[in-house]
């Protein structure tokens, strides 16, 4: 692999980036920990969505926790230990918000390998990706109902709902429950067992990067807006798509009964 960040060895852990031709992977290390969050690993996972963004090669990010047991644990808990009132709490959540919403924003797809724990914000991170796959007994959710006693904000609980539906998630949040990965709804995520795990990535990853570039791209900002508007606008992003050169040699592959060859262009 090339484009490697060097791997820290304080506690505060590192969120490394990895690019293998068309592939990004980000991966929480932190394993002590099961790889709770630090300020500095999410600075560090900032940095390498903004990495990828900015590099055209990349097609597909996978993100995965260092380890084998958990994907991330939320956040280190030790940092609350510094707030003082609920401003913090504000500040705090608008952080997390920023943070999740930088990895949402990714014009390419995005996948999370779950192994273990995907709790709180390791929750709302592998929610906020477009595919997950996980192993079995991995467990998710947010159970700050009976550990923590804070909350979610309005963004991040609107991102559960949206893929998980309002009912789960009252259960999640007003429960505390921690569903594992065989009992989530079906179309969330893909169980695979540990030994077929990354042939079954490998397989995930080839597909995405061999699909139209724009095309993604464009779906994904789609169902973004979407979101938060059922009548967004959307002329720029047909436009840019009908006027790509993509969309020509797609045309053109097709009627010559050949395979098209993307440029993301």
């Amino acid at each position: 692999m090339n484009n490697t960040t060097p791997r820290s060895v304080t506690d505060e852990g590192t969120v490394r980036l990895e690019i293998d031709g068309a592939v990004a992977h980000l991966t929480f290390d932190r394993p002590a920990a099961r790889n709770a969050m630090t300020w500095q690993m999410y600075e560090e996972l900032a940095s390498g969505c903004e990495a990828i963004a900015a590099n055209p090669a990349v097609r597909v990010a996978v993100l995965r926790g260092a380890g084998g047991k958990a994907f991330v644990a939320g956040t280190d808990i030790e940092q609350f230990r510094t707030f003082t009132s609920g401003d913090d709490g504000v500040a705090y959540e608008k952080k997390v918000e920023r943070y999740v919403g930088v990895l949402e924003s990714l014009s390419i797809p995005t996948i999370a390998v779950v192994e273990g724990w995907a709790v709180g914000g390791g929750m709302a991170l592998s929610n906020a990706c477009d595919f997950r796959l996980a192993t079995p007994g991995s467990r998710f959710g947010v159970p700050i109902a009976r550990t923590l006693g804070n909350c979610l904000s309005a963004s991040n609980i609107r991102r559960l709902v949206e893929t998980l539906g309002v009912s789960l998630v009252k259960r999640m949040l007003l429960l505390a429950e921690m569903p594992a990965a065989e009992d989530l709804p079906a179309g969330y995520l893909t169980v695979v067992t540990p030994e077929a795990l990354d042939a079954h990535l490998a397989d995930l990853t080839s597909r995405l990067a061999a699909n139209a570039p724009i095309t993604l791209q464009v779906t994904k900002e789609m169902l973004r807006r979407l979101a938060t508007n059922q009548e967004p606008a959307d002329a720029d992003l047909i436009r840019r798509t009908y006027g790509s050169r993509d969309f020509h040699e797609g045309v053109d592959a097709f009627v010559s009964k050949r395979s098209p060859q993307w440029q993301g262009k």
